[in-house]
């Protein structure tokens, strides 16, 4: 453990005296030398919330977690604790204000989308009613929904005859996303339901349906396989 701290010290110093003779011989920030040598994107975005977060200046250091309003004067205080002179360097103003526009828009997407997950459904929420029986609607516009609660559910892939027990995982945001796909394409989620609901509703056997469609799962629960991939795109989200 102590050797792990000695070492954890030694390489935070030898990277403080790096980039001080870097800044010698180059003339230039870390900063600087990120933006310029490294194209636009997000290798260079992540390189600078790297070189934010890891710095001694707390200016520096809290500038990944302003307001969308407050970067252009955040990037300015950077520019005059840094000695740049704006005039002499403009892309590196442009270059700073996109990364943070995308280091900030990027943490406060996440910050949506995990309140959106820890907010359960609420069969009250006349919102969230509201929102399960569209869902219906754009999926199953030809086939009216007898009640609230039915076996007409499990047509569209829930387990049951009430799929507000199937958002537990994913609260809110798994029926947010489910919505968004059937009501924005309408067309590619009701084709989707369908192969989902195949061979079990088609005149074929599962293996002639296999052989005539090679190219597209069938036979899983349409519901709960998107709420599945809410999840996994949540979590790709956050890493």
């Amino acid at each position: 453990m102590l050797i792990q701290v000695c070492l954890y010290f030694y390489c935070k110093f030898l990277w403080r005296c790096l980039k001080f003779v870097m800044r010698k011989l180059t003339g230039r920030c870390e900063l600087q030398r990120i933006c310029y040598n490294t194209k636009p994107g997000a290798s260079r975005t992540m390189k600078i919330e790297t070189s934010l977060r890891g710095s001694k200046s707390k200016l520096l250091q809290t500038s990944v977690t302003v307001h969308l309003d407050a970067i252009e004067k955040t990037i300015e205080d950077i520019m005059e604790l840094k000695k740049i002179n704006p005039d002499i360097n403009p892309q590196l103003g442009i270059s700073l204000q996109a990364c943070l526009l995308q280091i900030v828009g990027y943490r406060n997407l996440i910050a949506d989308v995990e309140k959106l997950r820890r907010e359960p459904y609420d069969s009250d929420n006349s919102q969230h009613e509201e929102m399960l029986l569209k869902l219906w609607k754009f999926l199953k516009p030809n086939t009216p929904l007898a009640s609230r609660i039915s076996k007409q559910w499990c047509e569209i892939g829930f387990q049951g005859d009430d799929p507000k027990t199937d958002f537990r995982g994913m609260g809110l945001l798994g029926l947010y996303n489910l919505q968004y796909f059937a009501e924005r394409d309408a067309t590619a989620a009701q084709q989707v339901l369908s192969d989902s609901l195949h061979p079990k509703c088609s005149k074929f056997s599962k293996t002639e349906w296999e052989q005539k469609r090679m190219d597209k799962a069938i036979g899983y629960s349409f519901a709960i396989v998107g709420i599945n991939i809410t999840d996994l795109a949540y979590n790709l989200l956050a890493i």
